[in-house]
């Protein structure tokens, strides 16, 4: 037995010391242990490929029900009609089993649009794919929020202190008497945070069935909106469950005279290029330095074609995408809450914004409650915002106005 050259799967299922009958018996059940293993591996193998085949089948199915990949995302399409329309083209009128299709009204539905002869009701030559998306009308966003100060706060105000005055100096001898001078004395200035609210309903059912994703789309709808209301607010709000607006705080204006260190300096003069370089140096130079142009495109219109003595354009386009005008070598901001270059008009803001304006944002200010329970089928969606701001420093900003 022991001349045997046994395969190596076999050598350890068989004993040398057996007779060759007991030896040729254990060597035919080792080798159907063999055939048994290879067969199960063979299954599991098998197993594995249809469950593969399956999950394939199953995303082909997708695919062919309505999912299509578009801008590397997956959007759904009109699965009920677009499986319809196939079925009908596949098979015709009085083609396949009535229930591959999605009833007797599409049916018909289709073959109306499909008139003989007819190239006007073609309606449904084809499936369609809509965007999942909804357009709007762009609305222009203010940079105040991007110029000014802004202040997070925990509260519902923000206070600061202004100084009024600069203490007294003088030069003395060396043996000369050093009598007191005068102190500065302090004011408080408060930029309380006023509330935006907003309170759409949609029903449940839209809520549940839309293509798009309507809570998302509330959600953004509000945030543009809340911005546009803000942003007015800057420019003119009066103070009153608002901010207190850049242009208010001159004579006549609802902020008139509240600001400790007193109101913006208006300049009454026409758009020329003498006028814009006085109104410019006006400005004190540690303002001037950092200071910006803020105007509405009505405004920007008419000052792109000023030119100096020489006939060069004041007005300097940007080459670098992303980057301002300049008007006289300082940036430019369009604001399309500001007044156009109409007579009694402030067309023009100039100053150092970061230094002049403070924006007080309450911490979490846009706040959203989903209420499905007060008016049923209809969900509510409660959205407040808490935003504040006023003048920080009224000798940082000037505006010019149109005269009369």
């Amino acid at each position: 037995m022991q001349n045997f050259n046994l395969p190596r799967a076999l050598r350890g299922a068989v004993r040398a010391e057996e007779t060759p009958q007991q030896l040729f018996a254990q060597i035919n059940g080792a080798i159907g242990d063999l055939r048994q293993r290879h067969d199960d591996n063979i299954s599991d193998v098998r197993e594995h490929v249809d469950n593969l085949t399956t999950a394939m089948n199953a995303m082909q199915g997708q695919i062919d029900g309505g999912i299509k990949p578009s801008g590397g995302s997956m959007i759904a399409v009109d699965a009920d009609y677009t499986k319809t329309f196939a079925s009908f083209i596949r098979k015709g009128d009085g083609e396949g089993k009535l229930s591959e299709l999605q009833g007797a009204g599409d049916r018909a539905a289709i073959q109306a649009a499909l008139s003989v002869g007819s190239d006007t009701n073609g309606g449904y030559l084809a499936p369609v794919e809509w965007d999942r998306q909804i357009s709007k009308e762009q609305v222009s966003t203010s940079p105040m929020r991007k110029l000014a100060k802004v202040v997070t706060t925990s509260v519902g105000a923000f206070s600061t202190l202004w100084e009024i005055g600069n203490p007294a100096s003088g030069w003395v001898g060396e043996t000369a008497a050093r009598p007191q001078t005068t102190t500065p004395q302090f004011a408080s200035i408060t930029f309380a945070s006023g509330e935006i609210y907003a309170n759409p309903a949609a029903t449940q059912r839209i809520l549940d069935d839309a293509a798009i994703d309507i809570g998302k789309w509330l959600v953004d709808a509000l945030r543009v909106e809340f911005n546009r209301q803000e942003n007015i607010a800057f420019l003119s709000g009066d103070g009153v469950n608002k901010p207190s607006g850049l242009l208010t705080y001159i004579t006549g204006g609802a902020n008139d005279g509240t600001h400790p260190g007193g109101n913006l300096t208006v300049v009454d003069e026409a758009i020329a290029v003498d006028a814009l370089i006085d109104f410019m140096y006006g400005l004190g130079a540690p303002y001037r330095q950092n200071a910006t142009w803020v105007m509405s495109s009505l405004t920007a219109a008419a000052l792109t074609r000023l030119k100096d003595a020489d006939g060069n354009l004041i007005w300097r386009e940007s080459l670098i995408v992303g980057q301002p005008a300049t008007l006289l070598g300082r940036p430019v901001e369009i604001d399309e809450g500001m007044p156009g270059p109409t007579a009694g008009n402030i067309a023009i803001a100039f100053g150092d914004f970061r230094a002049g304006y403070l924006v007080n944002d309450r911490y979490s200010s846009l706040r959203l409650l989903r209420d499905p329970f007060t008016n049923k089928p209809y969900v509510h969606f409660y959205a407040t915002k808490r935003a504040g701001g006023g003048v920080l420093d009224p000798n940082a900003i000037r505006l010019l106005r149109i005269p009369v």
